[in-house]
């Protein structure tokens, strides 16, 4: 699985014209899957994820996590982090996960966020979204499974 997380002040998606997730402070995450993925990745995930301090304490320095803030999630799949470019301008999605597998991997990966006590919104699988952000920092990390 792929993820690339960014902090944010605050973001929401909208799909034909209407909000259907919205956060305040926390991390927008875009979310890829493949078909290599497993369970176990979905776990680390959900660990690193909940678990990374990159909010700042008292000092300035990035030490804290997100439930230390009250941030919350807004989670977005994104089958284009598979995108490979290597040859052509097109790129190609045929690494992307199979979409009956991705958006089962990517219910889940959500249900576990949500199963640690943070607020978790979400867009739709396979759907057109329209995500709107405030990037805080900014801060913008990749998570990749395939380098754990």
């Amino acid at each position: 699985m792929r993820v690339v997380l960014q902090r944010v002040k605050r973001a929401s998606v909208t799909i034909d014209k209407q909000v259907v997730g919205a956060i305040n402070h926390g991390f927008v995450l875009l979310v890829g899957v493949h078909d290599d993925d497993t369970e176990a990745d979905i776990d680390y995930l959900v660990r690193k994820i909940t678990k990374l301090r990159v909010f700042e304490d008292q000092q300035g320095k990035m030490n804290l996590g997100l439930a230390a803030v009250g941030g919350e999630i807004l989670s977005i799949s994104q089958f284009t982090l598979y995108a490979n470019t290597r040859k052509g301008n097109r790129p190609s999605f045929v690494d992307a996960g199979q979409p009956e597998k991705a958006n089962r991997y990517y219910q889940l990966f959500n249900q576990k966020l949500k199963a640690t006590g943070i607020k978790v919104a979400t867009g739709e699988f396979g759907v057109d979204m329209a995500v709107s952000l405030v990037n805080d920092g900014p801060v913008t990390i990749l998570f990749d499974t395939a380098h754990k």
